[in-house]
């Protein structure tokens, strides 16, 4: 599909084309990050447990990640503009769904058409705001459109809190609607359309072998934990579904013409730098900090959900800030100069700052220390989007597709670990102070709470020794996180390995 840049008319044109495409993306991420935080709420309403209210969570990440899959096809075949409105139009519909669903079942189907309705809008958003902008504003663009994916996720926890605490959990949801309705109704009538519509031939054995693995990979991460990882059959045939379809996946590819993926892409060393940049630096790390940071405020501070959320806003805002500071920065330097600048940042927030904050760090504190993290991460999303962009040639929406798929992948390894590791570490420090105790003292403590509280006296004391080994087990999960951090900056410290190609020869390259 070709699309090029399209100039608008005044700059008045071009804020009216920005807004009404960027609000699109800020809307769908942020009402994941909302969902996140009311969770817990639902389990009453929609007569569930925990476990069963968290599959709310997990099919809107499924069908998003199938969705960005079959997001290509489809902007051939109708446009970026009509499938950015029609990604609108659907998560619009289900948030309604949402707000009045009464049943589990009907909740998760409306999460998950959602999520399908989130993969078209991001993909055709991204390619939409970067064909508003020539080659040289581009740095700018993708930091303007980082102010959806980025800054979101960090007002959602505060968002939420404030709904669920003051209002109603499906309030969430039909807050959506009127902005989606004027989002749609507008984008009509005023988003332009510089898409070359084509004639696309699908490989759906490719398509529907990945979406099996991607979806079996995704349930295993997500329920991992719950069902015991490897001691379970079930996540023993997930594992297995998971190796058969991506065996598949790839024969089919070999075999049919029609290939799924332009491979070529990954001929070029910085699209395919930048691509695992995204994985593990995004997902397997960034995105543990985002999982934990709200968690931490909530089950370690005991703050509330709007307490919390305002402690992740501290370092939200510089997320949004330093954004359009790096994409200034792109246009005038480079991607591999920013992301440095970044990286160097990030690993100072994660080696050295996120390790002291634990029970006994003032709020304040905690918010002061997790700024850097916020300032890190803003300096990344353009640079690094901009990079992949760059060195795609005419394959704009293939290398999207690729990078968020990516990236989405990367987060439920993320989570995953996250999980895993807060577990791991409360565990490793619970027998670490049972070994180093005074059993005659504790002893003594125990008895004298038992002559206060009765039977409950041993309850409170095994409560308190359980809370104190999460605090302190934070420390390592901290570093932890830091530890994919470091292997992602290496990917970027790569990067500086080799010179950028003209756009010339990547056209040339991904073309032979």
């Amino acid at each position: 599909m070709a699309s090029t840049y399209i100039k608008a008319s005044s700059k008045f044109e071009l804020v009216i084309w920005v807004i009404l495409t960027i609000i699109g993306v800020f809307m769908a991420v942020l009402d994941t990050t909302v969902v996140d935080v009311m969770v817990p709420r639902l389990q009453g309403p929609l007569s569930t447990d925990m476990y069963g209210a968290q599959w709310v969570i997990t099919a809107f990440m499924i069908a998003a990640s199938v969705g960005f899959l079959i997001t290509a096809p489809l902007m051939k075949r109708f446009g970026n503009k009509y499938v950015y409105i029609g990604g609108v139009a659907i998560f619009t519909i289900f948030s309604f769904f949402c707000g009045i669903s009464d049943s589990l079942g009907f909740m998760i189907f409306s999460r998950a058409v959602q999520g399908f309705g989130e993969a078209l809008i991001m993909v055709s958003a991204k390619v939409i705001v970067f064909d508003f902008f020539p080659a040289n504003k581009r740095g700018i663009a993708m930091g303007i459109f980082a102010l959806g994916v980025a800054f979101a996720p960090a007002v959602g926890p505060t968002l939420g809190g404030y709904i669920t605490q003051y209002f109603s959990w499906r309030a969430a949801f039909f807050i959506n609607v009127p902005i989606g309705i004027t989002l749609v109704i507008f984008g009509s009538l005023l988003l332009p359309n510089n898409s070359l519509r084509e004639k696309v031939d699908t490989n759906f054995i490719s398509f529907i072998l990945l979406s099996i693995a991607t979806i079996s990979l995704l349930i295993l991460l997500s329920k991992g934990q719950q069902y015991g990882w490897f001691n379970s059959p079930m996540i023993m045939y997930l594992l297995f579904t998971v190796i058969f379809a991506l065996l598949l996946f790839v024969i089919s590819e070999l075999l049919l013409t029609n290939k799924m993926f332009e491979y070529s892409l990954f001929k070029n060393y910085h699209f395919t730098i930048g691509v695992l940049i995204f994985t593990v630096l995004f997902g397997f790390s960034m995105f543990q900090y985002f999982y934990l940071v709200p968690y931490f405020y909530e089950h370690i501070k005991g703050l509330s959900s709007s307490d919390a959320g305002i402690g992740v806003l501290g370092f939200g805002v510089w997320i949004g800030f330093f954004s359009l500071i790096a994409g200034k920065l792109v246009d005038k330097f480079s991607p591999k100069f920013v992301l440095t600048i970044g990286g160097v940042l990030y690993l100072i927030s994660g080696l050295l700052l996120f390790p002291t904050i634990n029970y006994y760090t003032p709020f304040y504190e905690a918010v002061i220390k997790t700024m850097l993290f916020g300032m890190a991460l803003g300096m990344f999303f353009a640079p690094v989007t901009v990079l992949v962009l760059n060195n795609a040639g005419k394959f704009k929406e293939q290398s999207i597709i690729i990078t968020d798929y990516a990236r989405f992948v990367g987060a439920g390894f993320g989570t995953a670990i996250a999980t895993n590791d807060l577990v791991y570490s409360a565990s490793a420090q619970f027998n670490g102070m049972n070994n180093l105790q005074n059993y005659t003292l504790v002893s003594g403590i125990v008895k004298h709470l038992e002559s206060i509280y009765g039977k409950a006296g041993s309850v409170i004391f095994g409560a308190y020794e359980n809370f104190m080994s999460s605090n302190y087990g934070y420390k390592y999960v901290w570093f932890h996180a830091a530890f994919f951090g470091v292997a992602g900056v290496a990917l970027i410290f790569m990067l500086l390995l080799k010179s950028d190609k003209p756009a010339k020869a990547i056209q040339e390259n991904l073309t032979t």
